[in-house]
C-alpha cells in the first residue's frame, strides 16, 4: 500500500490532511508522488498516524512502496 493509497483507505481527502497538519496541499502531492518524504513534527506525526489510523510501520512501509514505485 503506498501513500495515496494508505489515505484512502482511511477516506479523507488530501486537502483535509494539509489542513489538519497545517501544511501545504502541495507537501501532501509531493509525498503521494514519491517527490517527497514527510518530515513531520512529533506533533504532526502523531496527527499523521491518527488520520490515516495506521501504525508508525505500516506508514513507513507506504513511504517505501512510494518512494520505490518512482524509484
Amino acid at each position: 500500500m503506498n501513500m495515496k493509497q494508505l489515505r484512502q483507505r482511511a477516506g479523507i481527502r488530501a486537502e483535509e490532511v494539509a489542513y489538519k497538519l497545517d501544511i501545504a496541499l502541495s507537501t501532501i502531492r509531493n509525498w503521494e508522488q514519491g517527490r517527497t518524504v514527510p518530515k513531520l513534527r512529533i506533533d504532526q506525526f502523531e496527527a499523521l498516524l491518527d488520520l490515516y489510523g495506521c501504525s508508525f510501520e505500516e506508514l513507513t512501509a507506504a513511504v517505501k512502496e512510494t518512494n520505490q514505485a518512482v524509484a
